[in-house]
């Protein structure tokens, strides 16, 4: 049931934050039932504490997937309790236990407010930018996507356990992804356009992209010696078959077995010698020996495809397509630096919640290792 959203980090692109109206209080601008502030937006402590759940459900696996539990601080003991049922080793202390603990805490924390802050942020966007998708699109896309990934019901409901999700919840992921998708529809639609006089520069500039050089068919026999070289010429020339003599003494792997057939040559891919040989030659005339670094050829063009140009006209629209799609590029590439800039300016975190999307949020030395970047 995940999209990628291509304006926010992968890891925040598949949740949808559950947000609610807190009182107001608490400290540094952030209300007293809030871990985060997205521009006066509150994360709440019940949203925050429902997706660390969904979290630890979806990412358990194995043993520790036997009804998972999401850390919880300060003294972890449902955790605890959990580990202590599941491990496989019963001479763990309490203490060790409990550090296991504070270490998925530290990890889920990261990711799961990475989530909800970057799925804050996407919203707050979309509003900025009078961007919206209506109840009809969120449903309408939420069972496409099910009837795809789930044909049966059954697999639907494992799903929704295995995840530890529910239906309201996907929802929520799809509609973030729908504003996503709109978004970076509103904004290549108002920042990109190509001009016709950027089509014509660029093809002035690469024109020789838009040629298709001179090819050959040939045939050609290689020997290792002058002599062996006009044997084989005169076999031809008295009768027998360019394809039967090359099958008997050629040397050359690629086109012996080809009856000395080599199609569509270009020139400069032959041993030079013969490469000038084949493309100064009239066709059907059996000629040669030439010398090579390789040993001697002879050799016969059999038909010429001319060097073409495509006009301007005739490379158009792919030059179009191509200098929009580099457009498209750097505007979405500036967009997502501002984005991610303008956002994280405006959200503000606790000290214990804070991560690398938080406005204080301060990157660690070289050499150090932080916990709290997601």
């Amino acid at each position: 049931m995940r999209k990628k959203v291509r304006l926010i980090p992968a890891r925040g692109a598949v949740l949808f934050a559950l947000v609610g109206l807190a009182a107001c209080g608490g400290s540094g601008g952030i209300p007293a039932n809030a871990v985060v502030s997205v521009g006066g937006t509150p994360i709440t402590k019940p949203a925050f504490k429902h997706w660390m759940q969904i979290a630890a459900v979806s990412g358990a696996s194995g043993v520790f997937a036997k009804n998972p539990v999401a850390p919880d601080p300060p003294a972890y003991t449902a955790c605890i309790a959990h580990f202590k049922e599941i491990s496989e080793n019963k001479k763990l202390t309490a203490e060790q236990l409990k550090r296991q603990c504070e270490s998925q805490y530290k990890s889920l924390l990261q990711q799961v407010l990475g989530f909800l802050i970057s799925s804050q942020w996407v919203i707050g966007e979309a509003n900025s930018l009078g961007v919206k998708v209506s109840d009809k699109e969120v449903k309408k896309q939420f069972e496409t996507i099910k009837a795809q990934q789930f044909p049966k019901a059954a697999e639907f409901e494992k799903f929704l356990t295995t995840s530890g999700q529910s239906v309201s919840d996907l929802l929520l992921r799809v509609k973030l992804n729908l504003l996503s998708t709109k978004i970076q529809q509103k904004i290549l639609k108002e920042k990109t356009k190509v001009s016709q006089a950027q089509i014509d520069k660029y093809y002035n500039e690469n024109k020789s992209r838009y040629n298709s050089p001179e090819k050959r068919n040939v045939l050609i026999i290689q020997v290792k010696t002058e002599a062996q070289a006009k044997a084989a010429k005169k076999e031809i020339e008295s009768g027998k078959t360019f394809a039967s003599v090359a099958k008997r003494v050629s040397i050359d792997p690629a086109s012996k077995v080809a009856g000395g057939a080599l199609n569509e040559v270009q020139k400069g891919q032959e041993p030079a010698g013969l490469d000038q040989a084949l493309f100064a030659a009239a066709a059907n005339k059996l000629s040669g020996p030439v010398k090579t670094a390789f040993g001697y050829y002879i050799y016969e063009v059999k038909t010429v495809t001319p060097a073409t140009q495509q006009s301007l006209a005739q490379a158009q629209q792919s030059i179009k397509a191509q200098l929009n799609a580099t457009q498209q590029r750097a505007v979405l590439a500036k967009f997502v630096k501002e984005f991610k800039d303008r956002w994280k300016a405006k959200t503000d975190c606790r000290s214990a919640f804070v991560v690398a999307n938080c406005k204080q949020y301060k990157a660690p030395k070289t050499g150090t290792t932080s916990t709290a970047a997601p």
